[in-house]
């Protein structure tokens, strides 16, 4: 007989996990899931510091933001449920699995957005979709009090999958207008949010609250990673140029002083107390990470663009790389600040020293004609240092660090 941690379940009811039960963890299965989104979120950041590079920022973040949106709304939908129902018996696995095939086929459609060709992209959250719908109808079935719940998630789910179908069609049969293509995308994403709180106005479902700060707090360090990664794209590329040059070196450190700062400044505050004492903030605060997770992808593709600046002839201006960090830098720290308001009656970040900074960091690329590249960034990661230290300094005396 195999032990008991090892064994394989072969069938488990799928009925409302408690909201207090101890020592909750995220399993094999959803680290796995998250490992397969690596690969979407590392091609939807590469393609965005390619159309930085080329020049044309400001139209490659709206195709950035939208794929991004379809990423984060995929591993949302799976965390969230995953919190309530994990039965991590066979058909949970398999229909788990089947949304993770659907991010493979997405994140091999990415690189196509870039000529407005979403079909690939569409094709996947179908596939991940089926697996969703499925996971949601056996939980409706299988657990008689939150049955409404379970299957309004169901239907609504399945009717925006519709939507996004339709959508795809109109646009590639040129029905949609340039102006009514975006419009209607934005108006998807808004009844997509609205779901979650239309399926739990009767009864909510039993997410686990330290699960989830654990299961956010593992996709910002996905995120980190994959900042890392692109920046050292950027510094293979300048080392193949054979260009190491002390702006190299500056924007090299300082890109890794900002990833430091950003894990720091995202874990002094623990979600998880947070979350269960204030359930309702649960919406600001989920919904707010769009913000902070897409922040920090588009800061390892700017810091990808800035290396790769020092040793080729990139055709990009240099403000547009300074103002590329910045902006990624500064909407980070001020969202931050934003989703722990909802849950903790007095956060960690204090308002007076987030804003201050992220007004000096948004106002910095202005000195890059005279001072260059590299010296705006390494203002930036030294105003985020400083951020930190002034945070943790501030929590000691507050008697809640030691």
């Amino acid at each position: 007989m195999l032990p008991m941690s090892t064994r394989i379940r072969i069938r488990v009811r799928m009925s409302a996990r408690p909201i207090d039960e101890p020592h909750r963890a995220a399993s094999q299965l959803e680290l796995l899931f998250d490992l397969v989104f690596v690969v979407a979120v590392a091609a939807a950041t590469a393609q965005f510091a390619h159309r930085i590079g080329e020049g044309h920022a400001l139209t490659g973040l709206a195709g950035f933001l939208q794929v991004f949106f379809a990423i984060w709304w995929a591993w949302m939908n799976f965390t969230w449920f995953a919190s309530s129902y994990d039965t991590d018996d066979v058909a949970y696995r398999l229909l788990t699995m089947v949304q993770m095939a659907g991010v493979l086929v997405l994140a091999a459609g990415v690189p196509a957005t870039a000529v407005a060709d979403y079909r690939a992209v569409t094709v996947g959250y179908l596939i991940m979709r089926i697996g969703l719908v499925a996971q949601w109808v056996r939980a409706g079935v299988e657990d008689p009090a939150r049955r409404r719940t379970a299957f309004r998630y169901a239907t609504g789910i399945s009717v925006l999958q519709a939507g996004w179908v339709g959508w795809l069609v109109l646009s590639e049969t040129g029905v949609l207008s340039p102006v009514t293509q975006p419009a209607l995308f934005v108006a998807l994403v808004a009844v997509e949010l609205a779901v979650p709180r239309w399926a739990e106005r009767m009864t909510a479902t039993t997410w686990h609250p330290h699960h989830i700060a654990e299961r956010y707090g593992l996709f910002t360090i996905i995120l980190l990673g994959e900042s890392l990664l692109a920046a050292t794209t950027g510094v293979r590329g300048a080392l193949e140029a054979a260009e190491i040059s002390g702006s190299f070196i500056t924007i090299a450190v300082s890109g890794l002083v900002l990833l430091f700062a950003a894990w720091w400044l995202y874990f002094l505050e623990p979600a998880g107390h947070g979350l269960s004492d204030r359930r309702d903030g649960s919406y600001l605060w989920g919904y707010g990470h769009f913000g902070i997770f897409a922040a920090l992808a588009a800061l390892g593709a700017s810091l990808e663009v800035a290396v790769e600046y020092t040793g080729h002839h990139l055709h990009v201006s240099p403000l547009v790389i300074s103002y590329a960090v910045a902006v990624s830098v500064g909407v980070f720290l001020v969202l931050l600040w934003l989703v722990q308001v909802p849950i903790v009656a007095r956060p960690v970040l204090r308002p007076g020293a987030v804003l201050g900074c992220a007004t000096f960091v948004f106002l910095l690329p202005l000195a890059t004609p005279s001072t260059g590249v590299a010296v705006v960034i390494a203002g930036i990661a030294a105003a985020c240092a400083l951020l930190v230290a002034f945070t943790v300094t501030a929590e000691r005396r507050r008697g809640n660090l030691s």
